[in-house]
């Protein structure tokens, strides 16, 4: 057995580990150990020792959703207190003070198509002259981007080739999670069983239709929302065998469930934080070099000891707007996180919602996002120093 460990580690340390390995990974190693090699694997790959970030401002566009998510409070229903129906003047509100505090990303969120579902979507985009949120969000970033510099990056669950490839205009990168590989989360009982876009295929789809367009892309695994491990291990192998294919996704969030007041899941059990670092460290063991976050406000006590589980990101942290998504969990102060960072080691810099390969690496085609890039990044393809500690 000892000896059976010892190869599984070594082999855990090579670029082509298999599932099956991965599998016996997670079931058989000792957390210590796995967090030990996925530290060595980031020192490898990552050797500056730099951390990133991304300082952004939080646009709710619409949060009215024709899905609706055993788990999910950021949907909601007409007449609610926190619907949110966004106008032009209110976006460019946001954008403007994020501008003023030195961000560089505008996150666009929306619902799925909720304009599918609910007839005050419908009117609400005709009042806007538009039939689709996609085309709102498209105006927008437009808007964002020429009043105010922020580079857009749009996160509006799964969309059509045509779609991405209109917000490909001005969206330096797009972004939707795969959550999980298992489709039998979508089962009766289950928490997708009401959303019919998280169905894996179309997500994957989605990823698929990014990567044959080129366009820089944000996914990851949502962890302990009824998964098995042997679940968690195919879905990494899903978003890494579609990378392989195009090169395009520049990043995995690994987050964890919170169960949330009033909602399916309010009892159920959200993940140890035993397994919550054991998925986080073989994320980076199956996903080798490619960029790993794990969003510091979700775990707030101990979202430190992700950096030696081989993390190099935190995503995105607002110094101007709420995270919508989870509203019960307020973003850490830059200048904590910064400290967090730097007791490990480590560096941290802010990125732009396009990470620094992906800036060098020919994806932007756009004269005009290379130009707004241009004024941000330094020779690196980070967020100038000059202007983030300003």
């Amino acid at each position: 057995m000892i000896a059976d460990s010892a190869r599984l580690q070594s082999e855990a340390l090579g670029s082509s580990l298999g599932k099956s390995q991965a599998y016996a990974l997670m079931a058989e190693c000792d957390t210590r150990d796995l967090v030990n090699i996925a530290g060595r694997l980031r020192e490898r790959t990552r050797p500056e020792k730099i951390v990133t970030y991304s300082r952004k401002v939080f646009i709710n566009l619409v949060n009215l959703c024709r899905d609706s998510c055993s788990y999910c409070t950021y949907k909601k229903d007409p007449g609610e207190a926190m619907l949110s129906l966004m106008n032009p003047a209110q976006v460019l509100a946001i954008a403007e003070a994020g501008s003023k505090l030195h961000c560089t990303e505008a996150l666009f969120v929306t619902g799925e198509r909720p304009e599918q579902k609910y007839g005050e979507a419908s009117d609400w985009l005709q009042s806007l002259g538009h039939s689709t949120t996609v085309e709102y969000i498209a105006e927008m970033s437009e808007l964002v981007l020429q009043r105010t510099g922020l580079l857009p990056h749009t996160n509006a669950g799964s969309m059509t080739k045509k779609e991405m490839s209109l917000l490909k205009e001005t969206n330096v990168s797009l972004g939707v999670m795969l959550e999980s590989s298992s489709e039998r989360l979508m089962g009766k009982g289950m928490p997708h069983e009401d959303a019919p876009s998280k169905n894996p295929r179309v997500r994957m789809k989605t990823l698929e239709s990014a990567g044959e367009l080129r366009i820089p892309m944000t996914t990851g695994i949502l962890v302990g929302i009824g998964e098995t491990p042997e679940e968690l291990v195919d879905s990494l192998y899903a978003i890494k065998e579609i990378h392989q294919k195009h090169g395009h996704i520049q990043e995995v969030i690994m987050q964890n469930f919170a169960p949330k007041a009033d909602t399916g899941m309010a009892l159920a059990v959200p993940p140890s934080q035993d397994y919550f670092l054991r998925a986080v460290a073989l994320a980076r063991i199956v996903l080798h070099d490619m960029n790993i976050q794990v969003p510091p406000n979700l775990t707030p006590q101990v979202y430190g000891r992700y950096l030696d589980a081989g993390i190099n990101d935190w995503g995105g942290i607002s110094p101007v707007t709420i995270d919508h998504v989870n509203p019960e969990f307020p973003w850490p102060e830059i200048s904590t996180v910064k400290s967090v960072t730097e007791r490990s080691g480590r560096k941290l810099r802010a990125r732009l919602p396009i990470y620094p390969e992906f800036v060098k690496g020919g994806f932007i085609t756009s004269e005009r996002l290379k130009h707004a890039v241009s004024l941000l990044a330094d020779q690196s393809g980070l967020v100038r120093e000059d202007y983030a500690n300003d």
